[in-house]
């Protein structure tokens, strides 16, 4: 079997930065978000850098393989789309929960952000079984990636390590680790990223993240709009000392800075990757017999391997690796991972979706929509949380809507007004929607005061709502109902 394909040095290519992405030197390939391309109209640029030999890898952000409810059929088949169109050799997504589980009562509700799921068995039984249908759907390897996180679940059962190795033993499933996220777990959960990475079978690694963030009063934010600090390249050179990975990529997402700055954080990474001459050099896979379900051929028609199926193959983990299941996980022995994966289908595994999809969606309501904490989270980390959930969701619908600041008297007087409407608002369908409902919102309440600016509003949401804006009186009765509600 092939080994892994080498990637080398990335960059993720963003609209806003095309043209510095195109112009950078030594640039061995790039990643892209997936929902933001469509496959029969690539972006000039990236057919450009195609066509130069620079690969591009898509990164999904909706799949949500961590939340309670299988995967979405038409999400998998678009991820997939997206690979062949771009020749990629895998697709990456996280591990992650995103939205409100079917088996949830109300409304359905999104977080628009990347939430941690909790380390126990059930949530693990949940995301084995979605990662396996992802894998039986997509036409490349599958790799994910573990999510910075602002909070932790209460009774977690597994560390990181033994969740991330568990979860690479049962369904062969790659690993893209993003030393970012490590550190920024470090400081905001006491976890060591020296012991995650000696914890997990890096054997499994496709390739590596690197972004900046900022710590503000004793809580780190994974912003990937600052410069890459030095403590995270020291996470990348703590990995680079245990595995040569096959490929790192910057991450930049907002605060773009000039060509040559992003070409200096490249070199900087270049120089970490440098390294011990101790490092050892990037094994191949070898699928053992009665591995966790793969997609073997196309793995190796890509010229990526097949995850192993024990931690004792993992190469450099040495002797404190993390064992396969946690000591008080109720004496499950050797044999508990597959002993599980027999006994956790068919209606014993909806039972145990129902359980993490209740216990996801009391966290995510009390995140975006203000109901009570659930018992055991931190009360002001998720406070921390949902204030920073609500600063994204303004980002981004600013983004996508960038007349809005401009109609309601510049960015202070527009954010002001979106956190306001956003309290008791959650989203439920998406940012252009979002910002649709936003300027609803505002007209119902006849805002903004200034009759010109009102009359720019409507206009603007007339014209993608594509109808007319609600009367007078329908606004008043809106009104009447919100203020019950």
């Amino acid at each position: 079997m092939k080994p892994m394909a080498h990637l080398g040095v990335g960059i993720g290519w963003r609209p806003e930065i095309a043209r510095a992405v195109e112009a950078l030197p030594g640039l061995d390939w790039v990643e892209v978000v997936a929902e933001n391309i469509c496959p029969g109209h690539l972006p000039e640029s990236l057919l450009r850098l195609l066509e130069r030999g620079v690969r591009v890898v898509p990164h999904g952000v909706s799949l949500g393989l961590g939340g309670a409810d299988r995967p979405d059929p038409a999400k998998l088949a678009a991820l997939g789309e997206r690979a062949v169109a771009l020749g990629a050799p895998l697709v990456t997504e996280h591990i992650a929960f995103v939205r409100t589980s079917s088996v949830a009562p109300g409304p359905a509700l999104e977080a628009g952000h990347l939430l941690p799921v909790a380390r126990t068995r059930d949530a693990l039984d949940v995301l084995c079984e979605n990662v396996r249908i992802a894998q039986d759907a997509l036409p490349v390897p599958l790799a994910l990636e573990n999510i910075a996180a602002l909070l932790s679940w209460p009774g977690e059962e597994l560390t990181e390590g033994q969740f991330l190795t568990e979860l690479v033993e049962r369904t062969g499933v790659r690993l893209l680790i993003d030393v970012a996220n490590l550190h920024t777990n470090r400081v905001n959960r006491g976890e060591d990223p020296a012991a995650v990475l000696d914890g997990i079978p890096l054997e499994a690694l496709a390739y590596v993240h690197v972004a900046g963030g900022v710590e503000r009063g004793g809580v780190w934010h994974d912003t990937h709009a600052h410069p890459v600090p030095r403590v995270v390249l020291d996470v990348l050179a703590e990995l680079r000392a245990r595995v040569e990975p096959a490929g790192v990529l910057l991450e930049r997402d907002d605060d773009f800075p000039p060509e040559g700055e992003l070409a200096g954080e490249l070199d900087a990474i270049r120089g970490v990757l440098g390294g011990p001459a101790g490092a050892v050099p990037y094994p191949p896979f070898h699928r053992s017999p009665g591995a966790a379900r793969t997609r073997a051929s196309n793995a190796g028609e890509a010229g990526i391997g097949s995850a192993p199926t024990s931690a004792s193959n993992a190469g450099g983990a040495g002797p404190d690796s993390a064992p396969t299941s946690a000591p008080d996980a109720g004496g499950a022995g050797p044999d508990s991972a597959s002993t599980r994966d027999s006994n956790a289908g068919g209606a014993g595994l909806d039972s145990v979706r129902t359980r993490v999809g209740l216990g996801q969606a009391a966290l995510l309501s009390a995140l975006v929509a203000g109901t009570p904490v659930p018992e055991g989270f931190d009360r002001q980390r998720v406070r921390i949380q949902a204030r920073a959930l609500s600063a994204k969701r303004a980002g981004v619908v600013a983004r996508l809507a960038p007349e809005l600041p401009g109609i309601l008297g510049g960015q202070d007087a527009y954010r002001e007004a979106f956190l306001s409407y956003a309290r008791h608002r959650p989203m439920a369908a998406g940012y252009q929607r979002d910002a649709l409902d936003f300027a609803e919102h505002l007209l119902i309440r006849d805002l903004p005061a200034d009759p010109a600016a009102r009359r720019r509003l409507t206009l603007w949401w007339q014209d993608r709502a594509g109808a007319r804006p609600p009367r007078r009186a329908v606004r008043w009765a809106r009104a009447l109902v919100g203020r019950a509600a």
